[in-house]
């Protein structure tokens, strides 16, 4: 049997530890015998009263890939199709104070509530208090089929949003001129906005220009695609009041920035276990114009190969927050791998799950 990759100093975190199998296997148990505790959960939670901190900035983990049938990470064609795996990830980044919240699928989500649960039960900090819980709408692209950019809204409803108590929800719209179905899906799309908005949701829209090639559709990230897309996203819906805008970082970020005055965040894109070049983006994107409010980044901090999900994402999180140079939050990786690990699976193994 291979053994598991070892980061350049030798470092890997130790997932297996993390999240015990015990408390994984409670959570099916409280949705076999218990399904209304999610709901009891969402409503006693905690919610911050405005979307952004007082710096105005946002860090936001992503983890609703799985339900668009995307497992890959790292070079590992399934990693994230292992549930205790993902919602472990998950955890260890919400222990940073620096991250502000999670976009999930409902699954995602309630998974996390009843976790969270558990913590409160023993009286233990939670995860979940003050931080963003943000709704993933439209998932039904599903990735490598023929209906991929016809991605229908499969996954949370503004009902369901309102029933857990959500701070705001997410679309995607991905843009082939050749492709009828992306069309469908920008009307899907301005729909969710306007329904969000009445709501009272705000939105976090992702816009995508793409092309398909032989090995699917990629993302084009030039400055000229980027501008003509985020034009496209920001008259989406009948108002643009609550709509933030997720794109990748480009070159000539400033100018892209330019063709919006919505608040901007930055995605991470594929992961390839190499997350330097990723913090690298974010700090020059942090630093291009003043609507550049952060970033919401998935695959790169939840899944940095055998790197501690904690440390990355706090280095994220101290860019987006502290505005501290690439360099600076790398170097501060090694001394974060591991903080606060053990606390955490004491709290959780002590937990007796909700009443």
């Amino acid at each position: 049997m291979a053994s598991k990759p070892e980061s350049d100093d030798g470092y890997r975190f130790d997932l297996d530890a993390y999240l015990p199998m015990e408390v994984f296997s409670r959570i099916t148990v409280v949705r076999v015998e218990r399904p209304q505790a999610v709901f009891n959960a969402a409503q006693s939670r905690h919610r911050r009263a405005g979307v952004a901190g007082k710096d105005g900035n946002l860090m936001i983990l992503a983890a609703d890939h799985p339900a668009r049938r995307i497992t890959t990470a790292g070079g590992d064609p399934l990693i994230m199709g292992d549930r205790r795996s993902y919602l472990g990830r998950i955890c260890r980044v919400l222990q940073s104070p620096l991250c502000d919240g999670v976009l999930g699928t409902p699954d995602i989500l309630e998974d996390l509530l009843i976790l969270d649960e558990f913590l409160k039960s023993a009286g233990r900090p939670s995860l979940l208090d003050g931080r963003l819980l943000i709704g993933s709408i439209n998932r039904g692209g599903l990735a490598g089929t023929r209906f991929e950019m016809a991605d229908a809204v499969t996954a949370f409803t503004v009902q369901a949003m309102q029933r857990l108590c959500l701070d705001g929800a997410k679309v995607m719209v991905r843009i082939e001129p050749e492709e009828v179905d992306s069309g469908r899906t920008l009307v899907w799309c301005a729909d969710a906005v306007t329904q969000c908005s009445r709501a009272g949701l705000p939105m976090f829209l992702e816009p995508l220009p793409v092309k398909r090639t032989p090995d699917g559709y990629r993302v084009l990230k030039t400055p000229e695609e980027l501008i003509k897309i985020v034009g496209v996203a920001s008259g989406l819906g009948e108002t643009s009041m609550g709509t933030w805008i997720k794109i990748p970082y480009s070159d000539d970020y400033a100018r892209v920035a330019r063709s919006t005055t919505c608040p901007i965040l930055m995605l991470g894109g594929e992961s390839t276990g190499e997350f330097a070049g990723v913090l690298k983006g974010f700090a020059a994107g942090m630093a291009s114009a003043p609507n550049v409010r952060g970033a919401m980044v998935g695959r790169n901090v939840h899944h940095p190969g055998p790197d501690d999900p904690y440390a990355v994402g706090r280095a994220v999180g101290r860019i987006v927050h502290e505005g501290i140079p690439a360099e600076d939050a790398l170097s501060g990786i090694p001394s974060d791998r591991d903080k606060g690990a053990a606390e955490f699976v004491d709290a959780l193994s002590s937990c007796p799950g909700p009443p």
